[in-house]
């Protein structure tokens, strides 16, 4: 299974007289992104998950990933085990 990247808003870039608003792949995801999906550090670090700790910001997207990625972990490792 592939692990989850973060992703990052980069700082708004003015072109042409428009905001340019694109995400892009982060270092990592935060401490409060993981706290907000249930994780601790050391368990996100178990299940070989990138933290960036020099960042602060929440994004749901974010959440939303990790909390997928740890579904999808519970989903095989209950098929594993038999009845």
């Amino acid at each position: 299974m592939e692990k989850p990247i973060a992703k990052v808003k980069p700082p708004a870039l003015i072109r042409h007289g428009r905001i340019v608003k694109k995400w892009k792949i982060g270092r990592g995801f935060s401490i409060g992104e993981l706290k907000e999906a249930g994780l601790t550090v050391k368990e996100a670090l178990k299940l070989g998950l990138r933290i960036d700790k020099r960042r602060k910001s929440i994004h749901e997207e974010n959440i939303e990933i990790i909390r997928k990625y740890i579904g999808k972990l519970k989903g095989t490792n209950s098929e594993e085990k038999p009845g």
